[in-house]
């Protein structure tokens, strides 16, 4: 019986959870007024009107611009941890960072080389 007693606060919570996302997503079903017209209910795309199928091929650019700065965005990220607790991971966590910002930079440079961050 004490199990089932410390896992009443729990049960409690889930389902005051449960019943107050039911009222908060249903509330504006009742209150807002309902005046659809033609742009309301059109497929917003960007701000044009939809001319093509969806499923459309996009460049592979596109998707090299969103892989480079996903990961040179991840190179901040790892950075300012870093740069927090230098004074407690001493001379290895410092060239283990100037090792890993060394093969960023080189992929950087390469990628340049390559002409990735071109733009025609």
């Amino acid at each position: 019986m004490e199990v089932a007693e410390s896992y009443l606060p729990i049960l409690i919570f889930m389902v005051l959870a449960t019943v107050l996302a039911i009222v908060m997503a249903g509330i504006p079903l009742l209150v807002a007024p309902k005046r659809p017209d033609s742009e309301k209910l059109s497929a917003y795309e960007c701000g044009f009107e939809a001319f093509d199928d969806s499923r459309g091929r996009f460049d592979v650019r596109f998707y090299l611009v969103a892989i480079l700065f996903i990961i040179f965005d991840l190179e901040v990220a790892f950075l300012f941890p870093w740069a927090v607790s230098l004074r407690e991971i001493g001379l290895f966590g410092f060239w283990s960072m100037m090792i890993f910002l060394t093969i960023l930079t080189v992929g950087f440079i390469y990628e340049w080389k390559k002409g990735a961050l071109e733009w025609e």
